[in-house]
């Protein structure tokens, strides 16, 4: 009798008590072996296995479904070896940010209005609004042009696809603007592709570091020169008010010069605290002190910088 060893071992999937490996029969076909084979040694009768030979599948006796390959790479295994498996710490972040955000993005305000988590999101943004004082109510008037506002509803997500928070944006309808009376210039710029890789390009030889960061609700601190009225905010109208409208006195999303107020008033700033604006990217702002220099790229609402 010869006993062969092998680390390949082939388990029954049937819910079982006891899954052992079975007796191989040599007079049958690979692909017809049966489960009472496999349960020699599973029977309702105790049997002392340890008693009886038994010879172990060879990896050219396995079905194919079966087989294992040998030469398993450390470059086919997902993630770091060392770090262990991030199973528990993937469902702990899950259960995190799950209990605090809806995973739905709602279609009407009145299917928003039922779940407190967007109700929440709805009222940071109105936070925002007070804090930046953007607008006060006044009656309204036959001779205003009135603009419209909505509601829109994002799911952030993580680099994982999770969803970390739930955001709502009120935005004017700014379709209803007129030329010339709601608005004047549009224009704004913004940096070019070529420009941010240049910028990369000399801080890897300057050998500085480079930042970036975010404004939030960026078009709330841009200050507006022309009458613009939009309606209040739906599900948030003021009872004692409720025919009185916003009269802005910052620049709201949606609106055709928010982009402009924005970049306006970002760059007085910094012209202000002894930048200089770029000759052919004015998007581009440089400070400098001695040897030293600061450089600024304004991207809409987002910011790379770093010095030497």
């Amino acid at each position: 009798m010869t006993v062969e060893e092998s680390v390949h071992v082939v388990f029954d999937e049937v819910d079982r008590k006891n899954i052992q490996i079975s007796k191989n029969s040599a007079e049958e076909d690979e692909q017809n072996i049966s489960l009472e084979k496999l349960d020699i040694c599973a029977e309702k009768q105790p049997v002392d296995c340890s008693k009886q030979p038994i010879e172990i599948l060879q990896q050219s006796e396995l079905p194919k479904e079966w087989r294992i390959p040998r030469d398993l790479s450390v470059e086919n295994i997902i993630g770091q070896i060392k770090e262990g498996v991030s199973t528990r710490s993937f469902i702990s972040n899950f259960c995190r940010h799950t209990a605090f955000v809806s995973q739905i993005e709602p279609k009407s305000i009145d299917e928003t209005l039922k779940d407190e988590k967007w109700v929440e999101a709805m009222h940071e943004e109105l936070n925002q609004f007070a804090r930046n004082e953007v607008w006060f109510l006044v009656p309204k008037t036959a001779e205003m042009n009135i603009i419209g506002s909505k509601w829109i509803f994002r799911n952030k997500l993580d680099e994982d696809g999770m969803i970390t928070r739930n955001k709502a944006r009120l935005v004017a309808k700014g379709y209803n603007q007129e030329g010339g009376i709601d608005y004047g210039e549009t224009f704004a710029p913004v940096a070019r592709l070529e420009a941010v890789r240049l910028l990369l390009a000399f801080a890897c030889m300057s050998g500085f570091k480079l930042f970036q960061m975010d404004v939030k609700s960026a078009f709330l601190n841009g200050y507006i020169n022309e009458e613009v009225y939009v309606d209040q905010p739906p599900g948030f109208e003021d009872h004692q008010y409720p025919n009185h409208v916003f009269k802005l006195k910052k620049a709201l999303y949606g609106l055709k010069q928010a982009p402009r107020k924005w970049y306006e008033r970002l760059n007085n700033f910094l012209l202000s605290h002894g930048y200089e604006r770029g000759m052919i990217d004015k998007t581009l702002f440089i400070k400098k002190a001695n040897s030293e220099i600061i450089l600024v790229q304004i991207y809409v609402d987002d910011i790379i910088f770093g010095a030497t």
